[in-house]
């Protein structure tokens, strides 16, 4: 094993969990390396796209990388507030935010290993080598779900982001075979946005459990609240108030009042109620609270209109090397989806224990952090720390603030960490 140059802060992942701590970092003065196996380092999933039709789910004017300057982006794009930019140009921005800060280092690299040196870590590289650092944060992003329960006997697409789906996506599109999504939020969307101007002969059907999509931006008159207007400690309660406010001001506005005071809400929920919300709420809440530009919603809305898009509610029937047998939950009979290319569009992985990353196994194999209660992430104290000097951004700390997946939450989250990080590399400073 050969010895490299030591790190001061290693940063694994380079989505823009990974990338905005290391800016972060270096606003503070602290060099660190990112550290990114994907196939555009630097960008992550979400922001690896090359498709112009992928648009971000949040307007220019809140998509500001920098918590205390919410016209960043909008000013970097050059464009209106109220406008959905392509993922692909964020990626960009990411890159340029990036270049402007020399103590940040990117490296196109897999880490495979960690342990711990001193009082320092150790990363081992899925090429060979290893760095020694003094400290390491986790930023390791969404991760592609888990096969669906019942479809086992159905040749499928495991891995929506991967380039053998997309390629598969495409290749059914142009030769008129049926398409058939399993799971009807974001990720179904962004399939569908790459094939809609293919022939589609057989179409495309989505199907879930619900069948519900996600609602659309619109124009509103916010209203917010304070902490204390918001009843914490009862997912019954929290969910009442919200139906009332709702009805009093619109869901979006009463949706959106919640951002604030998200963490703080799942926080004060005991284990059950948070398994409660996981199991039963939380369908509703995310087709409400992750909205798409109205312009993505237009074109879904014609697709099912020409029934190119189908939008079901269903229960597999059958399965086989023939295809699919799908009972519509609300009624009208069985569908037949004849030997379709299958895609599982169900969302991020939502068990940590069942992650197929070899770097999160062996952290969790070998103790050096574990499961949150829930097993969304890691188990992190109130400074995002697994354990001393290791540290964790982004989804893998949904487990203690649930929603920890989007720009607005996890830039705040970003400049926190290297605070904290901060503190214990420069007790002095």
């Amino acid at each position: 094993m050969r010895s490299e140059a030591a790190a001061r802060v290693a940063v694994v992942g380079g989505g823009f969990s990974g990338v905005m701590t290391a800016v972060q970092l270096a606003r503070l003065g602290i060099a660190s390396t990112v550290y990114d196996g994907g196939p555009i380092p630097g960008r992550g999933t979400a922001y690896g796209t090359t498709d112009p039709r992928h648009l971000l789910n949040v307007p220019a004017g809140k998509m500001s990388a920098f918590p205390h300057d919410p016209d960043h982006f909008r000013a970097w794009a050059g464009v209106d507030a109220g406008t959905f930019v392509p993922r692909r140009d964020y990626g960009r921005y990411l890159e340029d935010i990036r270049a402007a800060h020399p103590l940040v280092t990117l490296e196109r690299r897999e880490v495979a290993a960690l342990e711990r040196a001193g009082e320092g870590w150790r990363l081992h590289f899925a090429d060979g080598g290893a760095v020694e650092a003094a400290a390491v944060v986790l930023a390791l992003g969404n991760e592609a779900p888990s096969r669906p329960r019942g479809w086992d006997a159905l040749a499928m697409e495991t891995n929506p982001w991967s380039e053998a789906a997309l390629e598969a996506v495409r290749e059914a599109g142009e030769e008129d075979r049926a398409i058939l999504l399993i799971g009807t939020g974001l990720t179904m969307i962004d399939v569908v946005m790459m094939v809609e101007d293919r022939p589609l002969g057989e179409g495309i059907v989505a199907v879930s459990r619900r069948g519900m999509m996600p609602r659309s931006h619109a124009p509103y008159e916010p209203a917010p609240v304070d902490a204390d207007d918001v009843p914490h400690g009862s997912l019954t309660a929290a969910w009442r108030w919200l139906r009332q406010r709702s009805a009093a001001v619109g869901w979006r506005a009463a949706v959106d009042s919640l951002r604030p005071h998200t963490a703080a809400l799942w926080q004060s929920w005991s284990l059950v109620d948070q398994r409660r919300f996981l199991r039963h709420a939380r369908p509703w809440w995310d087709a409400h609270r992750h909205r798409i530009a109205p312009e993505i919603a237009a074109r879904l809305r014609a697709l099912v209109a020409e029934g190119r898009l189908s939008i079901m509610a269903g229960r597999l029937v059958e399965a086989g090397p023939g295809g699919a047998a799908i009972a519509n939950r609300h009624g009208g009979g069985v569908r037949a989806v004849p030997t379709p290319v299958t895609v599982n569009c169900t969302g991020p992985l939502g068990d940590v224990t069942r992650s197929a990353n070899p770097l999160l196994r062996q952290i969790l194999a070998d103790g050096l952090a574990e499961p949150d209660p829930l097993r969304l992430g890691l188990r992190t104290d109130a400074e995002d720390r697994a354990a001393p000097g290791l540290f964790a951004v982004g989804p893998l700390t949904k487990g203690m603030y649930w929603e920890m997946v989007a720009v607005p939450d996890i830039r705040h989250q970003a400049e926190r960490v290297a605070g904290s990080i901060a503190k214990e590399l420069l007790p002095h400073g």
